[in-house]
């Protein structure tokens, strides 16, 4: 991933957070026919490891060998800048539209897994980390343990091995403070999840240029 220095993210917990909150990553994998492909799956970083499972009916994850190198990828918010946002536009029009966006890449090695005892760890991991906080919290026990034990033969697991770490937050830093707020005032504008997620990003950033 091209990281330029001002859109470099080297803060641990605010990479762990961004993919907490995405909560889902292309998992990249490369197969015997030089090929990559990739699923987008659920993931829960887990100390030096991301677990993942996919469906044993998907081919990808017979074509992932013991240790083979993969790639994750993790989107956070991203939106359409206008360059009518800017306030230097007015001043000499050299502005053009760009796309601001936040993404951590980690690359590492993968093995699959499909003894139960992992799986039922692994989906129990994953449900406890996105039902908690609901008032009305659901528990993998809340389900027939039979039921649940069927279920997880229609699933592999997949774990990586966490090698290194590459994250990045285009906010416009390298914009002036007038230019920087005003992309954050065009984003609050839009009638969308995204681009608020977006400008919210951009007021924790701020502008560096």
């Amino acid at each position: 991933m091209y990281v330029p220095v001002f859109n470099a993210l080297d803060d641990a917990a605010e990479i762990r957070a961004l993919v907490a909150a995405a909560g889902s990553a292309e998992l990249v994998t490369v197969g015997p026919d030089g090929y990559p492909t990739s699923t987008l799956l659920p993931v829960v970083w887990d100390d030096a490891r991301l677990v993942f499972h996919m469906a044993r009916a998907n081919p990808q994850w017979r074509t992932i060998g013991d240790d083979a190198p993969a790639l994750a990828v993790v989107t956070g918010p991203q939106a359409y800048v206008s360059a009518s946002w800017y306030p230097s536009k007015a001043e000499h029009g050299r502005m053009v539209p760009t796309w601001n966006y936040s993404a951590v890449h980690v690359t590492g090695r993968a093995s699959v897994r499909t003894d139960e005892a992992w799986l039922r760890e692994a989906v129990t991991l994953l449900t406890d980390r996105n039902e908690e906080g609901r008032a009305d919290r659901w528990h993998v026990t809340d389900a027939p343990t039979d039921f649940v034990t069927r279920q997880l033969r229609a699933v592999v697991g997949i774990e990586v091995r966490i090698e290194h770490v590459e994250a990045k937050a285009k906010l416009s830093q390298n914009r002036s403070a007038a230019d920087h707020a005003g992309v954050v005032t065009g984003l609050d504008a839009q009638d969308d999840a995204q681009a608020s997620a977006v400008a919210h990003a951009m007021r924790t950033h701020g502008a560096r240029g």
